[in-house]
């Protein structure tokens, strides 16, 4: 699902909307009006089909402690977001070079695991709910990560993702080169108008940073 750039300028930046488990597409599509009018966004559906409904990026396996991601699943899924960044640049006639990954949930571990693995295609990440997959992680820094925006947002009172996980991405990001804006919010697991209005100026922020109209 797509919402377009407002005034029809030519080689919009491009922000990819990564929903969470059990979601689909149409998810995240309801913050777009909230953000950057510049932005062209795309929000996408997992490949994966989840029980009881919706779609995911991978398989959890919920009898272990804590749950185990499908690693397998979460690395294809990864390959297919990469190239899905490079479709939908030609697609939509967006700028590659200032790309925005937003996801929630399972969608900021994918938003977080294409842009450890090709940093050069993406410009920033926000990371809502989330957490970082061993499996996502380099086995050393990369210089193309140096500098590299997060914004990490994570509520106090998320039961499904626990706050934990946030303070993990916290403690390895930074080592990688990463250049970590680090938020926490008195919700659940949910975007909420608070966290909404920091993700919104983050973005707006980071498109100044990366020039053009």
């Amino acid at each position: 699902m797509v919402r377009r750039p407002a005034g029809g300028a030519p080689n919009p930046p491009l922000l990819i909307l990564l929903h969470g488990l059990g979601a689909d597409e149409a998810d995240l599509l309801g913050v777009a009006p909230a953000l950057d009018p510049r932005f062209v966004v795309v929000s996408v559906r997992a490949p994966y089909e989840a029980e009881p409904m919706g779609y995911a990026w991978y398989a959890i396996d919920w009898a272990e402690h804590p749950p185990r991601p499908n690693e397998a699943e979460a690395l294809e899924s990864r390959e297919r977001l990469v190239a899905f960044v490079d479709e939908a640049c030609r697609a939509y006639g967006a700028d590659p070079s200032r790309v925005f990954l937003c996801g929630f949930s399972q969608g900021a571990s994918m938003a977080m695991g294409a842009a450890l693995s090709r940093p050069e295609l993406v410009r920033g990440v926000v990371a809502h709910s989330g957490r970082l997959l061993p499996a996502f992680l380099p086995t050393s820094p990369s210089a193309a990560l140096e500098g590299f925006p997060v914004l990490w947002q994570h509520g106090r009172a998320d039961a499904v993702v626990p706050v934990a996980f946030g303070h993990e991405a916290r403690r390895l990001l930074p080592p990688l080169g990463v250049r970590l804006d680090f938020r926490e919010y008195d919700i659940g697991h949910e975007i909420a108008p608070p966290s909404l209005r920091d993700l919104r100026d983050w973005l707006s922020d980071r498109l100044a940073e990366a020039g053009g109209a």
